[in-house]
């Protein structure tokens, strides 16, 4: 068996999820950290253990299983890249390809020639099925608090996962401003700055000033949703809001019964201080949902006077909602005729034969660019990408 690498997590860690990448894998650098993290915690010993906390770290899908088997002998076997070979019909199966020869549990593993075999065996096999589930544990916490449901997480988990939520960067699409600055190469002729110039040559229009418009982020609007079936989503999302307002200069409000902007209690840095501001001022968490009422009262006093007008609006409710659906739809009408992009977050999306058909969710979907569940921190990171996105036919 070939020696493992003597270099640090970090390096091998990067080495690895490069070498996953340039073969066509999904690899993040955040799974990268996570693996990274996992073998600092617990050294592997052995090339099996390697292989297990690489494999739970980096693997999401059965599928990928050939080329990541392929690429981990291939950077510890000392083997060629199988990179090298894709496309080509005539080129061996990869490995993974053909049958697989997975570790047997510790009673059916064969001994090695340096194993003495017998009780000595069985012990060592067992230490080392030990030590193997201590990685897999280790390096399987952060995947398993990205993918569950923050419905289903404790106390404690939910105070890590808000930590996870405030590293969240919200950013929008770019829109070109009214404003322009002066470009040697610029799309238009800037006429003040140019007769400006010409008054130190007599008069004569010897330099053309050119301009260029300026781009600046359009504005992003969070409106969420306190209301007692909202409550076991209700702090991750209040943290959301905060990391937005305090990152990106986002507008926040919250409704249940009544609309309330709390953008100025969000404001602080201190994130337990701004929940904590933001508690206090609103009066009716946990109550009923009228959907239509807050939309519509954000519309009439907040987005016409240009809180909505090109701006990115999220709106973070499963869609529950005691007023009428018209009314809901006609709230959301108004919202559509102003804002850029309007993206729904709904927890229940995730929910196994989910289906918007009836009621206020089905009357605003049709005004939506974007549905997404947000139930979990993967989830969220979709969000983050559907915030992002430009709507089509704009640039």
């Amino acid at each position: 068996m070939p020696e493992l690498p003597s270099i640090g997590p970090g390096p091998l860690a990067v080495a690895l999820t490069t070498a996953l990448h340039r073969s066509g894998l999904p690899v993040t650098p955040e799974r990268a950290a996570g693996l990274a993290r996992a073998l600092r915690l617990v050294p592997p010993l052995d090339r099996v253990a390697l292989y297990w906390t690489c494999r739970v770290a980096l693997v999401t899908d059965r599928a990928q299983l050939p080329v990541f088997d392929a690429v981990f002998s291939a950077i510890f076997d000392g083997r060629l890249d199988p990179a090298d070979s894709r496309g080509d019909p005539n080129a061996p199966p990869p490995i993974g390809a053909e049958p697989r020869t997975r570790p047997a549990p510790p009673d059916d593993r064969p001994s090695t020639p340096g194993e003495s075999g017998g009780a000595a065996g069985s012990a060592a096999g067992e230490g080392e099925d030990t030590e193997r589930e201590a990685l897999l544990a280790v390096a399987s916490t952060e995947e398993r608090l990205r993918q569950t449901s923050f419905a289903d997480l404790t106390d404690e988990e939910l105070t890590g996962v808000r930590e996870l939520v405030r590293r969240l960067v919200l950013s929008t699409p770019e829109r070109r401003s009214r404003r322009v600055r002066p470009r040697r190469r610029g799309e238009r002729l800037d006429l003040r700055r140019t007769v400006r110039a010409a008054q130190r040559t007599g008069g004569d229009p010897v330099r053309l000033v050119r301009a260029h418009r300026r781009t600046q982020p359009r504005r992003l609007v969070l409106l969420c949703d306190v209301s007692g079936s909202m409550e076991p989503y209700t702090r991750i999302y209040l943290t959301l809001l905060q990391g937005a307002v305090a990152g990106a200069r986002a507008e926040a409000f919250v409704f249940s019964t009544r609309l309330t902007r709390l953008t100025r209690e969000l404001s602080v840095r201190d994130p337990d201080q701004a929940l904590a501001r933001a508690g206090a001022t609103t009066s009716d968490w946990a109550g009923g949902t009228r959907l239509a009422e807050g939309i519509g009262r954000f519309v009439a006093g907040h987005g016409r006077r240009g809180l909505a007008r090109g701006a990115v609006v999220v709106v973070l409710s499963d869609g529950w909602a005691t007023d009428d659906p018209e009314e809901v739809a006609e709230a959301m009408r108004r919202l559509r005729r102003l804002a850029h992009r309007v993206v729904w977050v709904n927890p229940r999306k995730a929910a196994p034969g989910y289906a918007p058909l009836v009621g206020g969710m089905a009357a605003a979907l049709p005004f939506c660019d974007a549905f997404v569940s947000g139930h979990s921190l993967a989830a969220l990171e979709q969000v983050v990408s559907a915030v992002a996105e430009e709507r089509p036919g704009t640039g």
